[in-house]
């Protein structure tokens, strides 16, 4: 999204993040992935920060960077573990970064640093945003591409390497972490991205898969489930976001992921076969997005109020209708 900080604060309303942090915010800081044995995550601190800044909430922001800066960026290079867990001591279960975490987390302190004042969080950005151009970007095949963590997706760490998840290009912070850590790799990152995304067409569906090999063309990669599945269905809120994407590609990304009664389907990625219906209203809300932005189909009455379910499906829900409000208020 191409909006500063201003434009985008207060786009989610303070009842829903106030129903959000209830459910899913400790009094720690930390966000609990309720799906996932009530692990936390870069990737879930990272959504937190980014949603308390679009609910204009300092306080909140705050405590959830507390647990971040204090918890999770322990590593050497500056970059955050990815995975903690109050039942194992250590925390830390796993060491590895992921990069769609430290991204997020970056970016949300960009906006927060440039929406409140505050040159702490810039400064934070910006290193954090400085070690992901260091050290996630690979140059392969002529395009700039995100590696998904340091260690275990290069080309010499995996025999189909390098391997890479296209729903870990978050395509409207790009324009923010150069704004703190000025570098040409990230409108290359960004460019190649959507040309790599659109160039991901597998089985009849024509849907990207979650992890993609590119040892030699690209296919889904081996040691993952080969599936359109739970994290590339994000893509298209991602492109949205972004004011990206373009009709085709958008309009193919609809046809694949659509089920019956507006249900987001997974599927298989070489037979099409659907493997699973989603009905959460989080999820749906993809599809609605999709036809907001193609066809101005208003946004349904079902999914235009916020209740939480758990912790994924009620975060891409927040994250649309945030965008909804400020890009496409003709679909509520």
């Amino acid at each position: 999204m191409a909006a500063g900080a201003d434009e985008q604060a207060g786009s989610v309303k303070a009842g829903e993040w106030d129903q959000y942090k209830a459910r899913f915010l400790d009094s720690g800081g930390r966000i609990i992935d309720d799906a996932n044995g009530n692990v936390s995550h870069s990737e879930g601190q990272g959504y937190g920060l980014l949603l308390a800044v679009l609910a204009d909430n300092p306080a909140d922001f705050a405590l959830i960077w507390s647990f971040t800066r204090r918890e999770l960026l322990l590593r050497d290079d500056g970059l955050a573990a990815w995975k903690w867990s109050a039942t194992e001591t250590p925390h830390i279960i796993d060491i590895n970064n992921a990069t769609d975490g430290d991204i997020l987390i970056a970016y949300a302190l960009v906006l927060a640093g440039e929406r409140w004042k505050r040159q702490d969080y810039l400064q934070a950005a910006s290193r954090i945003a400085k070690a992901i151009l260091d050290n996630t970007l690979l140059d392969h095949g002529g395009r700039t591409l995100l590696l998904p963590g340091v260690t275990g997706f290069g080309t010499t760490d995996r025999p189909d390497g390098p391997v890479v998840n296209p729903s870990y290009w978050i395509f409207e912070a790009f324009p923010a972490l150069d704004r703190v850590a000025p570098s040409p790799r990230w409108k290359a990152l960004s460019d190649d991205g959507l040309a790599f995304i659109n160039a991901l067409q597998s089985g009849p569906r024509k849907l990207p898969a979650d992890w993609v090999s590119l040892r030699a063309m690209p296919k889904p990669a081996q040691g993952f489930p080969a599936e359109f599945g739970y994290n590339a269905l994000r893509i298209p809120l991602y492109l949205a976001r972004a004011d990206m994407g373009g009709r085709d590609l958008m309009a193919r990304l609809r046809a694949g992921m659509a089920g019956d009664n507006d249900a987001l389907v997974l599927s298989d990625a070489s037979t099409g076969a659907v493997q699973t219906s989603l009905t959460d209203p989080g999820y749906r809300f993809v599809n609605h997005i999709l036809a907001c932005v193609l066809d101005r189909v208003p946004i349904p009455d079902s999914v235009k109020v916020f209740s939480p379910t758990q912790y994924y499906p009620s975060t891409l829900h927040l994250l649309g209708l945030s965008y909804v409000r400020e890009k496409r208020p003709e679909c509520l």
